[in-house]
């Protein structure tokens, strides 16, 4: 059996101290005709589509499919550039962890992510993450983010074959909305306080674990085996 890893991407792996909100504000100049100033926009556990659909409304669009997509695209298109405007990081812990887990025969990890593929490609690559993830779910017009993980189920299931099993599932991520996607899936939720959440307003959510950061990664991966 194969413990399947689905891991969330910000405010879990890293952190882009929020450089993103320059490519969505650079979005809604050229899709929406205004300047916006997205500063105290709130966006954590929200999906890449559900943020563009909340900047169309905003601003008296409606959120029909092309909007949405032009939205994204231009994201996507300015997202690299943008990214050093900020002082993100690695959050700590993570590649160690990463490094560890890619010598573990039995543990798969992919992403499970409110980003888009685009998006996600271009966060991992400025920091460094690419190499740890060769397959993920990624946020989709029409997809919610139970739908991702669903998704992101059946992907690992389609690789892993007779490995898979669905007792060896689990979600890590960083708010509730993590939380509640791997209760939609029947996995096993590991609830990380490596952003705007507290460990105790994760734990109003009931993950299977909850902790302040990424623990060493022995003590992590015997509690995913169960140890």
């Amino acid at each position: 059996m194969k413990y399947v890893l689905l891991w969330d991407i910000d405010g879990t792996l890293l952190t882009t101290a929020r450089a993103g909100i320059f490519a969505w504000e650079d979005a809604c100049r050229k899709v929406l005709g205004v300047s916006a100033d997205l500063t105290n926009l709130h966006t954590a556990g929200l999906t890449d589509v559900e943020i563009a659909v909340k900047l169309a409304e905003l601003n008296g669009a409606r959120p029909e499919p092309p909007v949405i997509l032009r939205l994204l695209q231009i994201y996507e298109t300015a997202l690299p550039s943008c990214l050093p405007l900020k002082t993100g990081a690695v959050l700590p812990g993570v590649r160690k962890l990463l490094d560890y887990l890619k010598r573990q025969d039995d543990i798969f990890s992919m992403l499970l992510t409110g980003n888009t593929a685009a998006g996600a490609k271009a966060k991992l690559s400025y920091y460094g993450l690419n190499g740890y993830f060769t397959h993920g779910a990624f946020a989709e017009i029409g997809l919610d983010r139970p739908m991702i993980a669903r998704k992101a189920v059946e992907i690992a299931k389609n690789i892993l074959k007779n490995s898979f099993s669905a007792s060896g599932l689990y979600v890590i991520g960083d708010t509730p909305h993590d939380i509640n996607c791997g209760k939609a899936i029947g996995a096993r939720t590991v609830a990380v306080a490596s952003s705007v959440y507290s460990a105790e307003e994760l734990l109003e959510h009931n993950p299977w674990w909850a902790v302040e950061r990424l623990p060493e990664p022995d003590v992590f991966v015997e509690k995913i085996r169960g140890k």
